[in-house]
């Protein structure tokens, strides 16, 4: 009974203290994780004036469960399809910083002395930005709807899924104990089999349970039930080999894609900020002033290197994506700090025994300062970047916009890209989960047989067990080789395109076939020693159930149809709510064009005046796609729309155009509205040489008589985004416009 309230006492100290140092710096108004950490050091074995911890040891199991719920909740807002959407911006700003940091943290760390293991954990430390306070600080300087914000939250995206990639790749290196390539690729490979197949059989089973339970399913059955789910794959995931915040992420992304995704996530974040606030208070108890004044040249130098290097690097990387330079450098100056993985990897580092003690706190405290400079580099980026700008030499300034403008190109997807995309998917997807079945069977189903089906010889049990295995992998095996679907009405378009397409589609089709066969083969080398009849059996096997089992294709074409689904159920239920919004940012998510909205103050000084009056596009740039005033919804207004308080007015413009708009308005933001339910969606046509709108400028278009707009010009190597009226259009110009499905269908007829 003592024990059990030494751990409430624990809890307790540890709560209140959290509580009142979290006060005080509501107060100073610094980010809360900080205080976390404060309130850590005050109550840990280090300070003494206070009372401190009873039992580290079950302060460290709470804090275990505290990262187990930080990961849990990191998967419900990351979404792996959210790294399709996030364009190639911050996918390589991401990829600049994560490689550029641990380059340098490797260097730095092997020319201090450290050991080759804690100078890899060196840069893969430093290379990871803190979400939390990026997210936090972005809230409180109002900076979430600057332009830049998008390129900042879909590097942190990418990066929260590298830092869990980077610690399984550590912990195996760690294990090891040696550096091997092939065990580094067997990792890798190991990691995405194990994450396709969670992912996949997640998304096909979970919707279709919570669906079945609906009726039964309440705030609290759905809480236990979500936090059963992620507990149960943290164990799963440590049951071969893997760690349980790893498990905990990818609970967290199955459920982020169901309908419940949102309400659970809510739900978890005080879960989630009670048992992190004991995580990152445990991180604090960790700090000793003697190891950091002992050490203080490195404290200083990796905060030198985090501060000064981390903003270098992503200015870099969001410069080489072909956004503008004040972009650039206002997202590179949000990255100059390292937080919560940071110390995730430093006690996966002290847990495994690979890293000294005194590392710990260092990256504490460099944490710490860095969080503490963070939010002033933040307010301190916009008039740096105009500095910077005035001083940069004419010819480097031209050469910069000039390369910004021709990266942000507009293009139309390749019927080659789309056909690739499907099949490289569909390839790694069906081969996957051919392979999980033939493995499940061989290990679970063959040892089963034979030890309890004892009245059938050996031979008789291998034979069971291989036709049961190819029946069950069949529908895969055809899914990975036969066509169907949009896969075969884009591959016929190719193959009838072009003659030089042919070989291409037959290689295609032939590897496809060949793997097909060969995991069918496979199967029977699990149970019997290689021969040719082997080989033999396993082509005949495949050639007859692609002949015979038409029952299993119809049920495999169910399954496939149910597994789309269920993974874009929430996408199409997003898309009927504000179908502008998802429209623009599937068709151009990677391209110089956003979509923002403004509620209209009663103190703005066009109010009452027209579209056509109120100088939006010929000063701004920007056009009006939406105007929502009560329970009234004007879609793509005429230009004799007036504008009157209260209204929500729905912009398109490039990033300098918004900016400039917005921060030219007086206006206030309301709560986050649905759009109407309008068939309204973004498309591109090529213009002919008989096209209608070629050689025509925008406003004698008659386009707006469609109820449709024009929103981007593609001319070679260049593009214009929201081009002005007197802007003529030319054949073979790709033209981007906004509008009813319907009327944008007319418009592609007559052209």
């Amino acid at each position: 009974m003592e024990e059990n309230l030494n751990l409430v006492a624990d809890l307790a100290l540890i709560l209140i203290s959290a509580g009142i140092i979290t006060v005080i710096f509501r107060w100073l108004k610094q980010p809360l994780i900080l205080g976390y950490l404060v309130a850590g050091f005050l109550v840990g074995p280090h300070f003494g004036l206070f009372p401190d911890v009873t039992s580290v040891h079950t302060v460290e199991q709470w804090a275990e469960i505290g990262i187990i719920f930080l990961l849990f909740s990191l998967g419900l807002e990351f979404s792996f399809k959210k790294l399709l959407k996030v364009g190639s911006s911050a996918l390589i700003t991401s990829m600049t910083v994560f490689i550029g940091m641990l380059v340098v943290g490797m260097t730095v760390g092997k020319a201090m002395g450290w050991t080759t293991m804690e100078s890899i954990f060196l840069g893969g430390m430093i290379s990871m930005s803190s979400t939390t306070i990026i997210i936090k600080s972005f809230e409180d300087l109002g900076l979430k709807k600057k332009p830049f914000a998008n390129i900042v939250f879909g590097t942190l995206i990418i990066e929260d899924l590298l830092a869990i990639l980077l610690m399984v790749l550590l912990s195996t290196l760690a294990v090891s104990k040696q550096f091997s390539g092939e065990e580094m690729v067997g990792s890798i490979l190991r990691l995405i089999f194990f994450m396709v197949l969670w992912f996949t059989v997640g998304i096909f089973l979970i919707p279709i349970a919570m669906r079945k339970a609906k009726s039964f399913l309440n705030d609290e059955t759905l809480l236990v039930l979500a936090i059963g789910l992620c507990f149960g794959m943290v164990i799963f995931a440590n049951a071969l080999g893997f760690s349980s915040a790893l498990g905990a992420f990818v609970m967290g992304s199955i459920l982020a894609e169901t309908l419940q995704g949102e309400k659970i996530e809510k739900m978890i974040e005080n879960i989630k900020n009670l048992f992190g606030a004991i995580f990152f208070v445990s991180v604090g108890m960790m700090v000793d002033p003697q190891i950091i004044v002992q050490y203080w040249k490195p404290v200083l130098l990796f905060t030198l290197i985090v501060t000064f290097g981390k903003p270098i690097l992503a200015t870099l990387g969001v410069l080489i994506s072909g956004r503008p330079l004040k972009t650039s450098i206002s997202a590179g100056m949000s990255l100059a700090q390292i937080g919560e993985f940071a110390f995730i990897l430093a006690s996966l580092g002290a847990s495994l025994g690979v890293m000294r003690e005194f590392i710990y706190p260092i990256m504490v405290a460099v944490s710490v300062i860095t969080t503490f400079i963070t939010p002033y580099f933040m307010k301190l980026s916009e008039p740096f970047s105009e500095w910077l700008e005035n001083h940069i030499p004419p010819k480097v300034m031209t050469f910069l916009n000039q390369y910004s403008a021709s990266s942000q190109r507009v293009s139309n997807k390749s019927e080659w890209n789309k056909l690739l995309r499907v099949v490289i998917v569909r390839i790694v997807v069906y081969t996957i989960l051919a392979i999980a079945i033939n493995i499940g069977v061989y290990k679970l189903v063959y040892p089963l047989l034979l030890d309890n089906v004892t009245h059938l010889s050996e031979l008789a049990v291998k034979w069971i067990s291989t036709i049961l295995t190819i029946l069950c992998m069949f529908p895969f095996l055809y899914g990975l080789a036969i066509n169907r679907g949009k896969v075969s009405e884009t591959f016929e378009k190719l193959w009838y395109d072009k003659r030089s397409n042919r070989g291409i589609l037959v290689a295609i089709i032939l590897f496809r076939v060949f793997l097909s066969i060969a995991l069918c083969v496979s199967v029977f080398f699990n149970y019997f020693p290689f021969s040719y009849w082997v080989i033999f059996a396993g082509v005949i096997a495949f050639v007859l159930f692609i002949l015979i089992s038409r029952s299993d294709i119809v049920r495999f074409e169910k399954m496939e149809n149910l597994f789309l689904s269920n993974l874009n159920e929430k996408d199409n239920l997003e898309r009927k709510k504000r179908p502008i919004t998802t429209s623009l940012k599937d068709k151009m998510p990677d391209y110089n064009i956003n979509i923002d909205k403004i509620v209209v103050s009663p103190n703005a000084p066009f109010i009452g005046q027209s579209l056509m009056e109120i100088p939006f596009h010929q000063e701004f740039g920007v056009n009006i796609v939406k105007i929502i005033r009560g329970n009234k919804i004007i879609t793509l207004p005429s230009s004799q729309e007036r504008i009157y308080p209260s209204d929500i007015l729905y912009a398109i413009g490039t990033e300098e155009q918004m900016t400039r708009f917005v921060d030219s308005m007086d206006y206030y933001t309301g709560e986050e509205l649905p759009e109407d339910d309008l068939d309204v969606v973004v498309t591109s046509i090529l213009l002919s040489e008989k096209s209608q709108l070629a050689n025509r400028k925008i406003a004698q278009s008659e386009v707006r008589n469609y109820g449709c707009m024009i929103i981007g010009v593609e001319r070679g190597e260049d593009s214009v985004m929201n081009p002005p009226a007197d802007f003529t259009m030319l054949p073979d110009d790709i033209i981007w416009l906004v509008g009813d499905k319907k009327n944008l269908d007319k418009i592609i007829e007559i052209n």
